[in-house]
């Protein structure tokens, strides 16, 4: 069985960090991966069944999208792992040259409750496709992983609920710390770097715990779970800031599940890195749109003859070439087209705010552009979704 040295590099894998922000400790870097070097903070759409949704492969290298992500969960019972892998890896599968991140299922199947069982060898549920009962390990995902190819993978965690007691949490968080071992020890494949996942929810010392024990394990970037779970704003910071501080300033940091806009520039104050979420394509598809001018309803009687563009400082082909009042009919008539657009125009404009975070973390201005931000899209934006 592989199983890399201490200290050793994947192969073609490596943070460089560039520049910190003299007014906010803000990092900017570069990630070296298999399929190529990414800019960081960066925002990473996810494409839950290697694709995501309403936007081709090619309109996301049209829209400097960097990493994105494919779910391990989804993709096991659909189309099967041993699919992709014949098919030469999610790269092939999917035609995306860029690199990719796949997550370990482990946050599907704790959000399944009461249908699945947690032991210490892993869990056991049924399908959300067939009603089948199904047994997911840490071997299991990181064979998955493997399989399916993606540049980085990640360990099978316990996302325990917000709120949870300190006891449940403590146990979680131990039995996190066995799984990624686990993982770890069955992890074959030299050209994949294998996240570990920070655990511990609003405790601080489990957080400390956590990533102690997973910064001895060696892992060549981390992630930050158990956030965006229904706690409020001061607490996920919070549980950022405690996890952060115990981790390495030479490997990447990435805040799992989290899209908010201003949560991406309050993560990157905070040293993150890495962010991704469903949040722009899933409101997208339901007419609500992210603009330098705060939130939009494109379902709002005032659009109907309104034939400008969404928003008039975005660069998207959505903005370039349709108006409010076209994108309103769309929507009104159910079009798909309509909801490509709209989710194209979404992630758009996260990927263009990650561009504006690394800009103003190399000028040392991230505390001044932050307050920018909040003056044109509002400030309420800490009080709701998006």
């Amino acid at each position: 069985m592989f199983m890399l040295k201490r200290g050793e590099k994947m192969e073609g894998f490596w943070y460089e960090l560039k520049h910190v922000c003299k007014q906010s400790g803000a990092r900017y870097g570069i990630l070296h991966t298999p399929h190529g070097d990414v800019e960081t903070p960066m925002f990473m759409p996810v494409g839950t069944l290697a694709t995501v949704k309403g936007i081709s492969p090619e309109q996301l290298k049209e829209m400097h999208s960097q990493v994105i992500l494919a779910n391990t969960y989804h993709l096991w019972l659909r189309p099967g792992e041993d699919v992709v892998k014949m098919a030469g890896g999610l790269h092939k599968f999917m035609n995306y040259d860029g690199p990719i991140l796949t997550d370990s299922g482990g946050f599907q199947v704790f959000s399944l409750g009461k249908t699945r069982k947690i032991e210490e060898e892993g869990v056991t549920f049924k399908s959300i496709v067939d009603g089948k009962k199904l047994f997911l390990s840490p071997e299991k995902s990181i064979q998955i992983q493997n399989d399916l190819g993606a540049d980085i993978i990640m360990s099978f965690d316990e996302c325990a609920p917000y709120p949870s007691t300190h006891d449940y949490m403590k146990k979680s968080v131990e039995r996190t710390l066995r799984w990624a071992k686990r993982g770890k020890d069955a992890h074959k494949r030299k050209d994949q770097a294998l996240f570990g996942i920070v655990q511990g929810g609003e405790f601080e010392d489990l957080r400390e715990l956590s990533a102690k024990e997973l910064v001895k394990m060696d892992f060549p970037g981390y992630s930050i779970g158990g956030t965006s779970v229904g706690e409020p704003k001061d607490v996920m910071y919070k549980m950022i800031d405690d996890a952060v501080k115990w981790l390495p300033d030479d490997k990447p940091r990435y805040l799992m599940g989290v899209g908010n806009p201003i949560d991406l520039i309050e993560g990157a104050i905070r040293g993150i890195d890495m962010f991704d979420c469903v949040l722009p394509t899933r409101v997208a598809r339901h007419g609500a749109l992210m603009t330098h001018h705060g939130r939009m309803n494109i379902n709002n009687e005032k659009y109907k003859y309104d034939f400008t563009p969404i928003d008039d400082k975005c660069h998207c082909y959505t903005c370039q070439n349709y108006t409010r009042a076209y994108l309103r009919h769309l929507h009104k008539c159910d079009e798909l087209f309509g909801k490509s657009l709209l989710s194209i125009h979404n992630v758009a404009f996260l990927l263009q705010l990650s561009e504006d975070i690394r800009k103003a973390i190399q000028e040392d201005r991230l505390l001044d552009f932050k307050e920018e931000f909040l003056n044109s899209y509002g400030r309420d934006v800490y009080e709701r979704a998006f």
